[in-house]
């Protein structure tokens, strides 16, 4: 539906896979030339701001588009973001790039995005500054009951018993940071309000209703509010996926189009449950992800260009290693049967169907992949993702839809959709459990693996290729699985390179 081909430019919010290849092997197209940096940064050592600045700047000179990581251009990264030791005045010049490439470019659509940093409930270092091993828990806990009394809720007597038993310079870093942090979402509007920024996220990292990232959360809304930037400036559960759902803004943006999307539950009463860690209900999450991705919402499947299908459960979301529950939200509130009938018929007609698999957190559901794969479906659809968090899985399943309506199924939107059914459910669903099980064997934890190549990145390669095998088996004779490799040197989140050969026909 493009009529010419575009150059769009993305820098991602970190290294991972998720941010900086998910978007490559979705989206580059020969209608798309997608440039990314060839260096970034690794987890919290941040990426090198001289060279993304002239990333940026060679990269935007005669490009169409640009998705931009605010996070990563002025701290380096999303990890880099909660520990850097910038002030306000050191950051300041770090947005004029922005007006800089706008300058030179003055045709250049500008799509940011920009997290209100998070504060943890746990004590961690993983991603946080190293106090925060030991700190983390009772930092939350101070926002929390800081935010509390705010509101009347809670005693000024329970606030000074909470902040006394924590070390003051290591409250103050993490509270100077924040501060320092919420006046560059603040300044990030103010593009917006100068045009600057076409269109800005505010994804919610952090959606517990009460504690420090609760109070900016709020802090900017109202902002976005007084500046009547509510159609502009989108906030809404997410992160890892944003750059994804904004490539997909900005494709149907230069088609001239707004896809039609149907959302078919596996069960009415998930459209009122908060999924875990997200704040508000899952079709107000819907609502807003279709929105910033440039879709329109409809109520008839008929008129629709793409359909949604979501596998949420109507009550409490579980965690994918607690699969398969026997809760009554998930076995008598919820047809999975019905919604596999379904998506089997608009695939007949030749619709366009991507599947939300947000019925459980961290991982996609066996009892799904396993139906797909006996009604031969799996590579029938134009889109499958079940990882992390729903907003994760929504905001990827969506970008799906939209490649599979601008450019149909080609050979790479097939390869992605492969990627995903071997990490979302493969990996994160099952195979991650069993290899952290055996972790201690190699005097290795979830946090540490060491290396990104080595014994566990092997062992994992072998049990996903197991995993293809058994429960992708009317497609596994035609599924290559190339590369496997551990980002961030954890467990959390794998690396994979994985392809699909046609079907030929008899």
């Amino acid at each position: 539906m493009l009529n010419r081909k575009l150059k769009l430019v993305l820098l991602p919010l970190d290294e991972r896979p998720c941010n900086r290849l998910f978007p490559q092997h979705l989206f580059q197209h020969d209608g798309v030339e997608l440039v990314v940096p060839e260096t970034l940064g690794d987890k919290k050592q941040p990426a090198d701001l001289e060279k993304v600045d002239q990333f940026l700047l060679n990269a935007c000179r005669d490009a169409d588009g640009l998705v931009l990581s605010l996070d990563t251009l002025l701290y380096g990264g999303l990890v880099p973001s909660r520990i850097h030791h910038k002030t306000p005045e050191e950051l300041e010049p770090r947005m004029d790039i922005i007006r800089r490439l706008k300058q030179e470019n003055p045709r250049l659509l500008i799509y940011g995005f920009q997290v209100v940093m998070r504060c943890p409930d746990y004590s961690s270092d993983d991603e946080e500054p190293d106090y925060y091993e030991q700190y983390g828990e009772q930092i939350h806990r101070a926002g929390e009951v800081l935010h509390r009394s705010r509101l009347g809720l809670c005693g000024d007597q329970e606030l000074k018993v909470m902040l006394e038993e924590i070390d003051q310079d290591k409250l103050k870093d993490y509270v100077d940071r924040r501060s320092c942090n919420l006046q560059q979402n603040y300044r990030a509007l103010e593009l917006v309000e100068q045009g600057v920024l076409d269109a800005l996220v505010i994804p919610q990292d952090d959606s517990a209703a009460y504690g420090y990232a609760a109070m900016d959360q709020q802090s900017v809304r109202d902002k976005i509010a007084r500046k009547g930037l509510m159609r502009d400036v989108l906030m809404y559960p997410g992160a890892d996926e944003v750059g994804l759902t904004l490539l997909a803004r900005m494709l149907n943006h230069m088609a001239g189009r707004k896809p039609k999307v149907y959302v078919k539950y596996a069960a009415e009463g998930a459209k009122s449950v908060l999924p875990i860690y997200e704040g508000c209900s899952l079709d107000t999450t819907i609502r807003n992800q279709l929105l910033s991705a440039g879709c329109q919402i409809t109520d008839s499947y008929e008129n629709a260009d793409i359909i949604l299908a979501v596998t949420a459960p109507a009550e409490r979301i579980e965690e994918a290693v607690q699969q398969p529950s026997q809760a009554r939200g998930y076995c008598v509130e919820r047809s999975l049967p019905e919604l596999v009938d379904f998506v089997e018929e608009r695939v007949r007609e030749g619709r366009i169907v991507t599947i939300a698999d947000n019925a459980y957190g961290n991982g996609g559901e066996m009892l799904l992949i396993r139906m797909l794969n006996r009604a031969h479906l799996l590579d029938e659809v134009a889109g499958y993702a079940g990882w992390n968090t729903s907003a994760n899985t929504l905001g990827t399943a969506i970008a799906e839809g939209v490649d599979a309506y601008h450019f149909g199924i080609t050979q790479s939107h097939q390869n992605f959709l492969v990627e995903r059914y071997i990490e979302d459910a493969g990996y994160c669903g099952m195979v991650r459990a069993r290899i952290t099980r055996i972790l201690s064997q190699y005097g290795m934890n979830y946090f540490d693996v060491r290396e990104q190549d080595g014994v566990v990145s092997a062992k994992v390669r072998q049990e996903l290729e197991r995993f293809t095998r058994e429960e992708l088996s009317s497609i596994a004779p035609r599924v290559e699985l190339h590369q496997v490799w551990m980002p961030w040197r954890r467990m959390f989140e794998v690396g994979l390179d994985a392809s699909i050969r046609p079907q030929l026909l008899a």
